[in-house]
């Protein structure tokens, strides 16, 4: 028997058919979803062509800076739209994939906030997105439940659960299952609109006493994109008839072009706005990215580019600074560890890693942290108890004006530390892995005693890139060293080798490792860098991945 999505005039479903889906995927909803792609594409277009040119000024040595013509905005005294009850206290935030057992167990791990992530933590197949959505209607709904058949165990929802916070994709990314009018959509206006229609009002009685839903908006490098986002919520409170301002969301800033336009994003999110969080992985990613042609700011090995390097520390002050002045939440960064099991003695050690970092972003003033493994959120959460006690946040009581006087100088300086071998295999080991990973339909990957996601990989892919463009010396015991091809190309041989030993021979020729590792290593040494990893990876899956029309 055929089965068909019955679409709207315009819309195209290139992904197979399920029953599940067609829930999700009804024609009121796609509708919606067309109407947000009809009037905003341009305008993403048109944002996305003007990244296009900052990137031309910074690889002809322009460097990111304040813009003049928005000091009104930045010296202006103005506050966002009062923080809902429902999202005030926010000290713990746990973050994964929109996947149903991760769902259920996020919700249930006393984190004050669950971040289900369809970008970084999410490898984009037409399964895991409608999946997912399916997933989180279900959540919202409160009747998700998962039966491990392994474990021979059911896991459902406790009470209370943690607040859920949806991350869409960035603009950047297609969605290239659903086309509108003869184009792929933007993958962000299909992740929000889909989950925004058929969650809206279920959300706000049962999780947002009367606001939400609440996002989290990843990848911005400009207040324009914000400008765009805003007109989006508007759009759709508009369309289903609820309160202007009833949508809130959380802006990371991950860009190194976006620190500064802090003030300027909060300023076009106004009413709409919870605050702005520390994406401190994808930040050292987008500081190699935007000076990818300035040969003095190459980075050193990447486990060495922490909170502590001076652009990372201006960044999260000015970051706290700013949202504090503004009336809204400045979230901290993430925790990847988890547990070491089999290592009593190594996870303590990790943990104490942990409480120092946390302990750090509290003092600094930040509202809370990420963790990502269940595991964390008992020592995260004390942390920030036993400084902030029963405060929910700390807005009133820090307002950071020692932070007032950072300059572009302070955000731009170059990170200090060593480039070694070791670093390069660590790059190339993990960049692999989470590629065939990501290939193979997981997002988020358990590698080495952390929770690797894309910004983790992209890292990787990048700092080989560089290392490899200048053809850098390398210190410790290779020192005099050079990267470069015939050094790499023994590298990727020899850390495949250790990936074969480690994973054995049969899931590396079952797994998608050996696609991955062509990926990485074309992305490590092509002429030119590439804006993102995934986007060639989703090509692969795309054009890999079985998939059908909308007529089966």
């Amino acid at each position: 028997m055929e089965c068909y999505y019955d679409v709207p005039e315009g819309v195209d479903i290139r992904g197979r058919y399920d029953a599940e889906f067609a829930k999700i995927l009804t024609k009121d909803a796609l509708k919606f979803v067309a109407e947000l792609q009809r009037e905003f594409r341009n305008h993403i277009k048109y944002a996305l062509e003007k990244r296009r040119e900052a990137k031309r000024r910074y690889n002809e040595g322009a460097l990111p800076g304040f813009d003049p013509a928005t000091r009104y905005i930045r010296e202006k005294e103005w506050v966002c739209a009062p923080v809902p009850p429902a999202a005030a206290d926010r000290k713990v935030e746990i973050t994964g994939p929109v996947e149903r057992k991760m769902i259920i167990n996020a919700l249930n791990s006393g984190a004050k906030v669950f971040m289900a992530d369809f970008e970084d933590a999410l490898s984009p197949s037409w399964e895991n997105l409608m999946r997912g959505q399916v997933n989180l209607k279900d959540a919202v709904d409160a009747t998700i439940s998962f039966h491990d058949k392994v474990r021979n165990r059911v896991y459902k929802l406790n009470h209370p659960t943690a607040k859920l916070f949806v991350r869409p994709r960035g603009w950047h990314l297609p969605e290239a299952h659903i086309f509108i009018d003869g184009e792929p959509a933007t993958g962000c206006i299909v992740d929000f609109g889909l989950f925004f229609y058929h969650n809206h009002s279920e959300f706000r009685r049962t999780q947002g006493a009367g606001f939400g839903p609440f996002f989290y908006l990843p990848k911005m490098e400009h207040s324009r994109e914000a400008k765009i986002w805003n007109s989006v919520f508007e759009k759709a409170e508009k369309v289903v008839g609820i309160e202007r301002g009833s949508i809130r969301a959380t802006v990371l800033i991950e860009t190194l072009p976006a620190v500064f336009q802090m003030n300027e994003i909060l300023y076009e999110l106004k009413e709409h706005s919870v605050g702005l969080n520390c994406g401190r992985w994808d930040y050292i990613f987008s500081y190699v990215k935007t000076f990818q042609a300035h040969p003095d700011r190459l980075l050193p090995d990447r486990v060495q580019v922490g909170m502590t390097q001076h652009f990372m520390k201006s960044y999260s002050d000015l970051l706290i600074r700013t949202c504090h002045r503004r009336g809204v939440h400045a979230m901290g960064g993430m925790a990847a560890q988890i547990p070491i099991k089999e290592d009593p003695v190594a996870n303590e050690l990790a943990l104490e890693l942990v409480r120092k970092d946390k302990l750090r972003e509290v003092k600094a003033g930040h509202d809370g942290t990420w963790a990502a493994h269940p595991g964390l959120i008992p020592a995260c959460m004390e942390v920030f108890n036993n400084i902030m006690g029963n405060a929910p946040n700390q807005i009133e009581t820090n307002q950071r004006e020692d932070a007032a006087n950072i300059t572009e100088e302070d955000l731009l300086q170059t990170p200090r530390g060593g480039r070694t071998m070791e670093g390069l295999r660590l790059n190339t080991r993990v960049g692999i892995e989470y590629v065939a990973a990501w290939l193979s339909g997981s997002g988020s990957v358990p590698l080495y005693n952390l929770m690797e996601d894309a910004a983790t990989a992209e890292i990787s892919r990048v700092q080989n890139w560089q290392w490899l463009k200048y053809g850098v010396e390398l210190n410790g015991d290779e020192v005099g060293v050079r990267v470069n091809r015939e050094v790499f190309g023994r590298v990727v041989e020899e850390e495949m080798a250790r990936i074969e030993k480690e994973v054995g021979k049969e899931k590396l020729k079952k797994g998608m490792y050996k696609e991955a590792c062509k990926i990485f290593t074309r992305q490590c040494t092509s002429p030119t860098l590439d804006d993102f990893l995934t986007l060639e990876a989703y090509n692969y899956i795309v054009l890999h991945h079985p998939r059908e029309s909308s007529k089966l």
